[in-house]
Formats: C-alpha cells, sequence, structure tokens
C-alpha cells in the first residue's frame, strides 16, 4: 500500500468517526461522511465494499487507538499500579463528562445500536472490549505486584466488572445529561481498589 492509500483510507475512517460517534451508525449515510471528508464515493468502494464492512473497520481502528492509550498507560510513569489504574478511569470521566459536547467513545454509542444489526460489527465490538478488559486485568495485576491494590482482588472478574460499571455510567450520564453516574462510578473504583 502506497501512503497516499493509507492516509485517504484512514481520513475517510476518522471523519466517519466523528460524525457517527455523534449521531450513530444507522442515522448516517454514506453521502454525509464522504462529503465532510472530501473524498469521492468510487473512493470510498476502493477501500470498503459496504457501509457495514466500512463500520467493522471503523471499529477496529478505534479500538487499535484505544488499546494503543492503555498501553501507554500500562508503560507511564506513576507511582504504582493503582495509580495507572486511577489515571484510566479519570481519562473515561473526562472524556464522557456532561460538558463533553460529543461523544468519544463508540462502543458506548453503538453497542445497542448495531449489535441486532451487523453480526461482523457485533463480534468486533465484542472482541474489542474484552481486549480492553484484559488490559484493565494486567492493570489491576500490576498494582497487585507492587502491592498499591488489594491482593484479594480477582484481576479478570474485577477488570469485567468494572468496565460494566462505567460503561453503564456512561450510559445513565448520557440519559442525565449530568456526570453524576461517572462521579458515583469513581467513587466506589477509588473505594474498591483502596488497600
Amino acid at each position: 500500500m502506497n501512503i497516499r492509500h493509507d492516509n485517504t483510507r484512514q481520513h475517510i475512517l476518522d471523519t466517519g468517526n466523528r460524525i457517527i460517534a455523534g449521531k450513530g451508525f444507522s442515522s448516517v449515510g454514506l453521502n454525509e461522511i464522504l462529503k465532510a471528508a472530501g473524498v469521492p464515493k468510487g473512493s470510498f468502494y476502493h477501500y470498503f465494499e459496504s457501509k457495514e464492512q466500512y463500520g467493522q473497520a471503523l471499529l477496529e481502528s478505534y479500538f487499535e487507538h484505544y488499546l494503543a492509550t492503555i498501553e501507554q498507560l500500562m508503560q507511564a510513569d506513576a507511582a504504582d499500579g493503582r495509580e495507572r489504574l486511577l489515571r484510566y478511569w479519570q481519562q473515561w470521566l473526562n472524556s464522557q463528562c456532561a460538558a463533553c459536547t460529543e461523544q468519544k467513545c463508540l462502543v458506548v454509542k453503538l453497542s445497542a445500536e448495531v449489535a441486532d444489526l451487523s453480526d461482523s460489527m457485533r463480534i468486533t465490538l465484542r472482541d474489542g472490549t474484552d481486549q480492553i478488559v484484559a488490559r484493565i486485568a494486567a492493570l489491576i495485576e500490576g498494582g497487585q505486584a507492587d502491592a498499591s491494590l488489594p491482593p484479594t482482588l480477582e484481576p479478570l472478574a474485577t477488570a469485567q466488572m468494572l468496565y460494566q460499571l462505567w460503561l453503564g455510567a456512561s450510559l445513565i450520564g448520557k440519559l442525565h445529561r449530568d456526570s453524576t453516574a461517572l462521579d458515583n462510578a469513581m467513587k466506589f473504583t477509588q473505594r474498591l481498589l483502596s488497600r
């Protein structure tokens, strides 16, 4: 692949990410994405066979970026593993707050919408969220190794529970248009992760 090919494909994905994160998958037509991206329809079909394949590629790109962000957190200088984990949740809270004008999490935005519409997108979402939970579990294991997190926590079960808590809090926050649910999730998370 040449550089132009990679950049055009990624440009279409990035443009669609911004639009779909705000409006959802079903309510956004290809013409809207292509007009915003300044790309002709023929170019779209050069990279993607269908809107569904585009949606799957969009989610794959989203997870690739998201997982890289978690990897950076795992490598970041921090006092301990607990601090790294709390930084992750703080980033989540900051990106999903009531004052944030656009949705940034495609998992929150699209999970319920596309799970019954597209099996390939559902599987991409499932596999991506499983990878996120695995990274959170690794952060918990790191905190247990440096004794900043309780040794009694089961890393995978705790990671699953916390991720589900935060997904739910993000949805409730969208319904109420305030950060109460996310603030409560943070308080619970801090208590759970205390030694």
